[in-house]
């Protein structure tokens, strides 16, 4: 393994493991905990690990730097662009880091387009909707629709929903060491 795929692992290893004592924002579980919980639920559905690695990293943004400015205290203001820039300078996939950085639309177009959706969204989930747009337009609404990468979007927004359970069973965060290492190598340019 080449050190600068090396270095980007650890790097996205230790943002993760050392979230382990920040607190998801207003909700029962941490950062940590979140992560490895909604990388499961895509597990368990049988995703890509595109998918699997996606949903692992889609809050990494509010983890990379304590000074960013904050949604009154609800967590990183563009938090999915911050990450998607942090993995795409690690050598991760062009569709992985998309994903990421979608991850936020889906929210807002799911707001628009299921009334019950919003209705289930925690406070700490509505409190961040509002910084990040409140829900869709219909023009927006088409516009995402039409995204290729639409569908797995909207499952890891599924799945960042559910990760949220108290004591949850999951792999550890070492288990997925050798999903970010395969990855990294079959993108490395």
């Amino acid at each position: 393994m080449s050190d600068a795929i090396s270095s980007s692992v650890e790097a996205v290893l230790d943002v993760l493991a050392a979230s382990e004592g920040s607190d998801y924002i207003g909700e029962e579980v941490n950062q940590l905990e979140h992560a490895l919980q909604c990388a499961h639920f895509a597990r368990s559905a049988g995703a890509s690990r595109e998918l699997v690695l996606a949903a692992l990293m889609h809050d990494i943004g509010h983890l990379i730097d304590p000074g960013a400015p904050s949604m009154d205290g609800l967590g990183v203001i563009e938090h999915e662009r911050l990450g998607a820039d942090f993995l795409r300078r690690h050598g991760f996939s062009e569709t992985l880091v998309r994903l990421v950085e979608g991850h936020v639309q889906a929210k807002r177009y799911l707001t628009l387009t299921k009334p019950a959706y919003a209705k289930r969204l925690s406070d700490a989930s509505r409190g961040t909707l509002e910084w990040q747009g409140g829900p869709m337009s219909e023009v927006e609404a088409s516009a995402f629709e039409s995204d290729p990468l639409f569908k797995p979007i909207l499952a890891l927004r599924t799945w960042d929903e559910r990760a949220k359970e108290r004591e949850l069973e999951v792999w550890g965060l070492e288990s997925y060491r050798p999903l970010i290492e395969a990855h990294l190598r079959d993108h490395a340019a």
